[in-house]
């Protein structure tokens, strides 16, 4: 199939290609309508200008592949032209999953500014601790101002409000500059609200499958498939981009001989692939040739074992002799689990975003950072920040913003630690504006451990005591012994 939206062509003007196999006209607009020609389920044409936006049958939407969203999910699509991004990253050579310590972090409020541009005079102090590659949560143009990300509508734009497309190449160009890979976490199970700006052009969505978020992507369709895998290619080739988080891939629903997920990876070729996936769901490296996935048992393991936290998806954890195996890499190469003491979901999706007390946490990332696995911090916990990553949106409908208020509720039904009073109104201002980091230096423990684990051997010994709660782990001559009944945790050699 045809590279989907707008192409510029190095003379003002650019071809354009748009997947609508449902319409029956399809014409570009800019300071005149120009009608585009169909080819198979595409409409294809050129046009000159910058500013643009799509008719579908007589109604005006922005581009579904639309490359800069300047004002946003309502606005005009701009053509980019991502041949004047300024690249000083020529010798760079990637990241290996060797060597992978990844740091996961939210654009908006990893800095004061909360932008791209703000994340960049960190990097440096992210590379002398021993972090090797930056996780960026998902920066597609989502609804409104401030979001986790996983909403995103466009998700070939990256978010105007953090610096749109120029202030993500200035960070990637960056983070190489100091050693650093950028992994990009991105959505393909759903989109976020306003989707029936994509809805207009295709049968982008399927009737046969349900996500907790919103309506099944249809990947059965030729076009869904180059919307999600052409997306992936474009970070990857023109943002230089390492490599891609997909989220919760068993919300992808596909059918078909090849799976999307594999097929994307054949794809992106020898960029890192890292998938979320159910607990015990082994697809992604099993079938789909993907380079990791998270391993959220150990987290849940982790967390139950330290905090004695039982309710709701807790309830079947807080085992060693479990936590031990996960480490040991389940079965698989272990450098293929991606462990955390924390991250985005399990901070965030507690009713008040509370990160774990640092005795625990410093039990719980020994433990993560000694393992052969890879290990992945998430942002200020190398300090052990206190501030809360509670969920917060901007979503510009009342009604879904009003929806989203209520559903947050009913999610914490389940812990009777949290009553609907006590969870945070997603909507406000002052819910983001918690989750700011504070400054402040790593602790020693954090730098002590990144340093070790790059002299030991990945051979891991475990002796789990499920009745004294207590793990000994033993790299090479170093031993780590986790008890965590008393939240205590030693080095030895």
């Amino acid at each position: 199939m045809r590279r989907l939206g707008a192409v510029p062509r190095g003379d003002g003007t650019a071809t354009l290609a748009v997947w609508a196999p449902a319409c029956e006209c399809v014409a570009v607009r800019t300071d005149t309508e120009t009608e585009l020609e169909r080819d198979g389920e595409c409409w294809v044409g050129h046009f000159a200008g910058d500013e643009y936006r799509l008719v579908a049958d007589g109604h005006e939407w922005p581009d579904p592949c639309s490359r800069w969203q300047p004002e946003g999910v309502s606005g005009s699509s701009r053509v980019l032209d991502t041949s004047a991004f300024a690249w000083s990253d020529d010798g760079w050579n990637g990241v290996a999953l060797d060597d992978l310590v990844i740091y996961e972090l939210h654009v908006g409020t990893f800095s004061e500014e909360g932008t791209f541009d703000g994340v960049i005079p960190q990097l440096p102090g992210l590379r002398e601790l021993g972090v090797t590659a930056i996780e960026l949560m998902p920066v597609a143009t989502f609804p409104g101002n401030r979001g986790w990300g996983y909403d995103g509508l466009y998700t070939y734009a990256a978010h105007p409000v953090y610096g749109g497309p120029f202030g993500l190449a200035r960070l990637v160009d960056a983070a190489h500059a100091n050693g650093l890979g950028v992994i990009l976490d991105v959505v393909y199970n759903h989109v976020g609200p306003g989707d029936e700006a994509l809805r207009a052009f295709g049968p982008y969505f399927t009737d046969r499958h349900e996500t907790f978020w919103g309506d099944a992507l249809d990947y059965g369709q030729r076009g869904v498939r180059e919307w999600a895998i052409q997306n992936a290619e474009q970070w990857i080739r023109d943002f230089h981009v390492d490599g891609l988080r997909l989220d919760a891939v068993h919300a992808i629903f596909d059918d078909s001989p090849l799976h999307v997920c594999a097929e994307l990876k054949q794809r992106v070729g020898a960029a890192l692939v890292i998938s979320e996936m159910e607990v015990g769901d082994w697809r992604p490296i099993d079938e789909w040739g993907h380079d990791a996935q998270w391993a959220d048992r150990s987290h849940h393991e982790l967390h139950v074992l330290l905090t004695d936290e039982r309710e709701g998806y807790y309830a079947d954890y807080g085992s060693v002799g479990s936590l031990a195996e996960d480490l040991a890499g389940a079965g698989h190469d272990p450098r293929r689990s991606v462990i955390c003491a924390q991250n985005h979901d399990q901070v965030g999706n507690r009713a008040r975003g509370d990160r774990l007390p640092e005795e625990a946490l410093r039990v719980a990332a020994a433990v993560t950072l000694f393992s052969p696995c890879t290990p992945l911090l998430f942002m200020g916990e190398e300090r052990f920040e206190t501030a809360p990553f509670q969920f917060f949106t901007d979503h510009i409908d009342p009604a879904i913003a009003e929806a989203t208020r209520e559903g947050r509720k009913r999610e914490f039904a389940d812990f009777a630690s949290f009553t609907g009073e006590e969870v945070p109104d997603p909507q406000a201002l002052e819910t983001f504006l918690r989750a700011k980091l504070r400054p402040g230096e790593p602790d020693p423990l954090y730098r002590e451990l990144l340093a070790l684990r790059r002299e030991l051997p990945r051979e891991l010994e475990a002796e789990a005591d499920d009745g004294a709660k207590v793990l000994r782990l033993r790299r090479g001559d170093v031993t780590l012994v986790a008890d965590f009944a008393n939240r205590r945790v030693e080095l030895s050699r």
